[in-house]
Parts: C-alpha cells; structure tokens; sequence
C-alpha cells in the first residue's frame, strides 16, 4: 500500500529534525521536508542533505526573500504596524508566506496534510494553520507538540540522540531562535524568568550599544511611495538594501529589544529582538509621513496601523479585512516620497533631517521672521470659533451659579 505524503515546514533545527523522525516512526508517511529561505542566513544546501539523511523521500529548498521583502515585509512598514509599540513583527509576517509555500508543495505532491513544529502554547500555530486554512482548507494539519508525549525540548533532545539525529542544541544551550532577513529572535532557557537579565552574549546580528562606536553613525534612507529605494544616495535591490541596512544597525547597537509580549494565546511571552536594518526603516518612514501626511490623515492612520499590527501578529494575512486596509495604506504612501537622514548612536536611533517634493512644512507660514501670507489677526477669530463650546458652557455654569446666589439670598 502506498504511503501517504506530508510536507513538513522544516528548518533543520531540533523540533523539526525530531518531527521528521517521529512521523515516519510512529505514522508511516512518507515525509517530504520543505525549508523556505526567508534570508535567515543559513546553509541550506547542508539542511537540504540533512533532511534526506533523516529519512525525507523528498526535500525542498524554496528561496522567497525577495518576495518575503517586496510582499511582506514592505506592506507592513507602509502601514507602520507596530505590535505593541515595540515588536517589528519578524517572525510573524515571515509565518503566512512559508505556509503558503507548505501548500504549493503539497498541491503539486498530492500530500493529504502539512506538518509544523510550532508548540500549541504559541502563536506560530495560528499564524500556519490560518494561512492553510485560507489557501486549502483540505489538507490536515498535524502539529506534534499538541498531541506526542515528549514534553520539552529536553525531551526532544533524548529523542535525537537515541534516533541518531544530529542536532544544533544541547541541554545547556537550549535557546529557540527564529531568523530571517529582518530580524531574530530568542527565546526559551533562562529568558523564561522574566527577572533574569538576558546575556549580550547571545547577539548575533549586532552589538550591545555600550561597545558600539563612540562617534554616530549618519545615514540616508530614501522612499519612493512608502518604498526603500536608496541609501545615502545609492540604489539598492531589496535584499542588498536589508544586508547592508543590517550591517549599519548591527555594528551600532540598533534594533535590539528585550519584550514581554501578549501571546494571541492568552500568556504572555518573553523574547529578545534583533532588528538592526528594520529599525532604521521603520524610523525614516515615520519621520517622513511626518513631513508629507496631513494631521487627519496621520491621526486615523495611528488606528489603522495598530490594527494591521494585530491582524499580522494573529496570522490574519490572508484575510479581507487586512486587504481593505492595504488599499488605505496604499492611498497614503503616494506622497511618501523623499529622504530622510537618521543618526544612529550607541543603540539609539533618530531621525534628523528629511526632504520631499511632496512635504507639507511651509517655511513662509511657520517662520518666527515677518512673512507676507500669512495674517496672524486671523488667529483671533479661529480661537473665538475653536473655543465656542466650552466658552458656552463656562457661561452656562456662570449662569447657574449666580441663580444658586440668587436663591439662597431669598431663603
């Protein structure tokens, strides 16, 4: 009887090399191993063989980092969606583009169901299992750490050795990392007490800001439409320009956070970020709507980006609600044009200049000299006009107390 085909989303890391095991061993699929270069920097070739020595009848090495960048990543910087004022959203816009790849590879393989090695106590189950919802709501979804009885990584670690499965972890380095071209992510060990302090040892995108350079660094970023086109005045491709943005906030101390967040779960999490090239975008397009976006305009943004943060976060990628709210974005960033110079200083990063042929500053109306446009007598009335409600009610109140005088005086 022939096996039945699942693809797993595979990553050559310890939870994935044991799954890849443990469905062979304990189901009999026949396992087909897809691992999606999202830019995380690794050798995926070696990953590719290791796969196959593990026992995969097929493995996949799908490279989508530029999509990842131009389709992912640019979207959610135009919408300036920020998960709780601090998380760039890393991991969790990398989630539906890998699941859609998953699906691709299953459709043309005939797989009946897709495996992932997310835990059930966080998001990234969410984040797969919507997206293959969305895109084919017929394939299973198997997610080992939901139904197996090993019980932590430790677990999985024995696992490995007994199966002769080579993995990057021991007992004593146990850390859950997450990587692409954006960002990276650490968790797990002793980052789970939220009293311990984390180690700068564990960097790997850049330095703690106490042993960056003791002179700023100046930048130039430079948008078309709410798009990176440029850095200090060179044109790049997108994956070029997140390498070398990378290098420049790496080596000052740029883009790390340590976060409790709020998983979609219900818990709360702990992780330490790495986005050095990512900060230094997200900054420069802020500054520049700034410069370019009308008050009324930037106020309902603000609403707009927090709740394509949560949509993101939630793995709600392919949904109708995050497509309506692009078309807004979109509208937005036509005037998102121009650049904008950042100083980057010790982990510290700042706008500190910007242009645009489409810039609402006029220095003509704001200036403290004499100007010819602009009457400031007219002030007088627009105050009188802001003000009219609460200069009525102060009269009201007025009102009512000098009738209370009134009344007590005849009693």
């Amino acid at each position: 009887m022939e096996k039945q085909k699942v693809v797993l989303a595979y990553s050559g890391g310890l939870d994935t090399s044991v799954i890849l095991k443990w469905l062979e061993v304990n189901y009999g699929y026949e396992v087909i191993a897809v691992c999606v270069d999202v830019g995380q920097g690794e050798d995926l070739i070696a990953v590719k063989k290791k796969a196959l020595a593990t026992g995969a009848s097929k493995a996949y090495v799908v490279d989508v980092t530029e999509e990842f960048i131009t389709d992912y990543i640019y979207p959610t910087l135009k919408a300036g969606a920020v998960y709780e004022d601090d998380y760039l959203l890393g991991t969790s816009f990398a989630r539906p583009l890998i699941a859609k790849k998953l699906v691709e590879v299953a459709e043309k393989e005939g797989a009946v169901a897709i495996a992932h090695g997310a835990t059930g106590k966080g998001n990234d189950q969410v984040r797969f299992e919507a997206t293959i919802k969305a895109l084919n709501p017929h394939l299973k979804i198997i997610a080992p750490w939901r139904i197996w009885d090993l019980k932590s990584r430790e677990d999985c670690v024995d696992f490995a050795v007994e199966h002769n499965i080579p993995i990057p972890v021991t007992k004593k380095d146990i850390y859950s990392r997450d990587r692409n071209i954006w960002h990276l992510s650490h968790e797990g060990g002793n980052l789970e007490n939220p009293w311990n302090e984390h180690d700068n040892s564990i960097y790997m995108m850049g330095v703690a800001p106490e042993k960056a350079p003791d002179t700023p660094t100046f930048v130039e970023i430079e948008f078309e439409k709410g798009v990176p086109v440029a850095v200090d005045g060179v044109k790049y491709s997108p994956i070029d320009m997140l390498h070398k943005l990378n290098q420049i906030g790496g080596v000052n101390g740029v883009g790390i956070i340590d976060l409790i967040e709020n998983r979609l779960v219900g818990m709360k999490s702990r992780g330490i970020y790495e986005t050095p090239g990512g900060t230094i975008l997200f900054q420069a397009h802020k500054a520049l709507e700034k410069l370019t976006l009308d008050r009324a305009t930037m106020s309902f943004k603000k609403t707009v980006s927090e709740k394509y943060a949560q949509l993101v976060y939630d793995g709600l990628w392919f949904t109708p609600l995050k497509d309506a709210l692009d078309q807004f974005v979109d509208s937005t960033q036509q005037v998102v044009t121009g650049k904008v110079k950042l100083k980057l200083y010790k982990g510290t990063c700042a706008a500190v200049a910007s242009a645009s042929p489409y810039s609402l500053y006029n220095e003509e109306f704001v200036t403290f000299g004499e100007d010819h446009v602009y009457n400031q007598k007219d002030a007088e009335g627009f105050i009188n006009l802001f003000a009219l409600p609460i200069t009525i009610r102060s009269l009201m109140h007025s009102q009512m107390q000098q009738e209370q005088k009134k009344e007590k005086k005849v009693i």
